[in-house]
């Protein structure tokens, strides 16, 4: 391993000397749930039988208590392609455990929203906060105190992260993250991408991109795409809280099988009775968060998580701002391009060299932290394997020296951008987000007219009705957290794309999100703060000239700073009942910034 970068090393003491407080209390809550919390050693008679009631087989085990038993908490349904595979893991997981002399129990199970199925639609506005209850659901199950260890079963967006905020407040237990793999290739991304272009213009009909999305989302797995769903896979083996190298292993496959299985067996390892004792919320330290961080960067991961990462590390006592990432992002190469950001989906990158490359690389070039405490045992470069199957037996290799295909995936030293295409834009109009590495240099600064809508749909009636064919700013606010629950905008990128390649000078601002798939327009999102509590957004009218640039990193509504004082700011349309979002309305109320993750939960819980 080569030195440290001094960025790296000096934003990593800034979030570490930040944290100091959070994070000492932290470690002492862990501490203190492991020597005098809620276990089974401390139920009574009537609490233990409760616990071991139903437990058939491993009844006599789990009532002597000298097994570690192992909580399952899983995300699993089968309307949800990427967690569908995870219906038979417990079964399989029970008789795995027993291997080892184990024992594993169900210990709840947590919504898994797909943002697949809901995009562009109103349930969208449940979705950001899904996590925080998800997080709530993995508390109440690992609450029981009848568990030595956890695994964890989960894939997609906010599931995650949802799960690793939840095991953070039981930090003082081993767990390991288990994934289920993405689907198999399907439709050609540049075709898909096509047809829903050709679809946003009128030139072909429902049907036929009905025919290319079922093409593309085929079978069970995540979608393979390198969005959220993926780019938390890639997260959890940069914290070494996967096995190595399992993120991109197909579902229904036997390498598949046995990576869940040497989890169920490395688990029992790591208990606090062994010699090898790895609390989860050791693991998760400020060196992981910026590890994650890190290699987000380098493969040009979702934009979500600049949300989520900072959630999560609130969960462990740890304070990461959006400046950190920016500093980050300007020294850690781009090293991947995945579609959308590149032609080949996740398969294609896990076949080129996958995260152990790219684990290998980051930290030989000094961009990661090696001393971390992994699940696996070692360091992060431990996990630089590759696994494979040696007829019945599960084995790593090295990862490769050279990648297999370098168009998409590359080596620090020939990297695709010399920085990570994250960028922090700020001025007048707040602070946010721009996703430099799908965006083509050229489109790095634009300067508009802006036009100014309440939501996306109401962007959409405009584009059709051919008001956007110009050079343009489109403007979406109150979409924040407290506003309507930050839904993601992807519905906008088709059309806005369209006005793009008509050679227009186009640009989305918005207190919103995008979804990790968002494209090619440049676009300024999670501004902060919100227009509902009293953002500049809420002073923008029609034709006010905005300037956007990446390069400089400035977000600015060029308007006489006399009048834009004096400027009242625009009220927020009245929420509409309906599919369930009338109870979600304490979550609005308290929910704070993007830039801290956008919850409720975390801000009431004063972290």
């Amino acid at each position: 391993m080569n030195k440290l970068h001094p960025v790296v090393e000096a934003v990593t003491n800034r979030i570490i000397e930040r944290s100091k407080p959070g994070r000492t209390a932290y470690l002492d809550l862990i501490a203190r749930a492991r020597d005098a919390g809620v276990n089974r050693d401390v139920l009574s008679c009537g609490n233990l039988a409760h616990g071991f009631a139903a437990s058939g087989d491993d009844k006599a085990a789990i009532r002597g208590g000298k097994a570690m038993n192992i909580g399952i908490i899983t995300a699993y349904n089968d309307m949800l392609s990427a967690h569908q595979p995870y219906g038979r893991y417990p079964e399989q997981i029970k008789l795995w455990a027993r291997e080892k002399g184990a024992t594993a129990q169900v210990a709840g199970g947590v919504p898994a929203m797909c943002d697949g199925v809901t995009q562009g639609q109103l349930s969208m506005e449940l979705s950001l906060f899904s996590r925080d209850n998800i997080a709530m659901g993995a508390a109440i199950g690992l609450s029981h105190g009848m568990f030595e260890g956890a695994l964890l079963l989960g894939l997609c967006d906010k599931i995650v992260p949802g799960l690793l905020i939840g095991a953070l407040r039981f930090g003082h237990l081993p767990m390991i993250l288990i994934p289920a793999g993405p689907m198999p290739s399907g439709l050609a991304n540049k075709e898909k991408q096509r047809v829903r272009q050709l679809y946003a213009e009128g030139k072909v009909g429902r049907e036929e991109l009905l025919e290319a999305e079922a093409a593309s989302y085929h079978g069970a797995g995540t979608c393979t795409f390198y969005g959220t769903a993926n780019s938390n896979q890639m997260m959890m083996e940069m914290m070494g809280l996967h096995m190595p190298g399992s993120s991109f292993c197909n579902p229904g496959t036997k390498l598949r099988q046995e990576l869940t299985r040497a989890a169920t067996h490395r688990i029992t390892e790591i208990g606090w009775e062994g010699q090898d004792y790895r609390p989860f919320g050791q693991c998760v330290d400020e060196k992981a968060i910026v590890n994650a961080v890190v290699g987000l960067l380098a493969t040009g991961g979702s934009t979500n998580h600049v949300l989520h990462l900072p959630a999560i590390a609130r969960a462990a006592g740890i304070i990461v701002d959006w400046q950190d990432m920016d500093e980050l992002s300007s020294v850690v190469p781009l090293i991947a391009r995945v579609y959308p950001n590149g032609a080949g989906d996740v398969n294609y990158f896990a076949a080129a060299g996958g995260v152990p490359f790219v684990i290998r690389e980051l930290v030989e070039a000094g961009l990661a932290h090696d001393d971390i405490m992994t699940v696996y045992g070692g360091g992060l470069s431990a996990g630089a394997q590759e696994p494979r199957m040696d007829g019945e037996k599960l084995v790593w290799d090295a990862a490769p020296a050279q990648s297999g295909d370098d168009s998409i995936l590359r080596g620090v030293a020939h990297p695709f951008s010399p920085d990570g295409g994250m960028r922090l834009v700020q001025g007048n109009l707040g602070r946010g987000t721009f996703k430099t590495s799908a965006v083509d240099e050229a489109r790095w600064t634009i300067e508009a007219p802006a036009r100014v809508f309440g939501d996306q749909n109401e962007v959409l009636t405009a584009f059709k009705a051919g008001e956007l064919d110009q050079d343009v700013v489109v403007v979406v606010r109150f979409q924040g957290p407290a506003a309507n629950g930050m839904p993601e905008l992807h519905k906008l990128t088709p059309a806005l794309g369209v006005l793009q390649d008509k050679g227009f000078k186009v640009a989305l601002v918005t207190d919103g999100r995008m979804s990790g798939a968002s494209g090619k327009v440049p676009a300024a999102i999670h501004i902060s703060p919100e227009a509902v509590k009293g953002g500049p957004l809420g002073k923008l009218r029609d034709g006010d000239i905005v300037r956007l640039c990446a390069n400089k990193g400035s977000l600015e509504a060029l308007v006489d700073a006399a009048e834009w004082d004096a400027r009242e700011p625009a009220k927020q349309p009245p929420a509409e009942p309906g599919v369930g979002r009338e109870l979600f309305a304490i979550m609005r109320h308290f929910a704070d910034e993007a830039e801290k993750g956008g919850s409720a939960m975390l801000a009431e819980a004063g972290l």
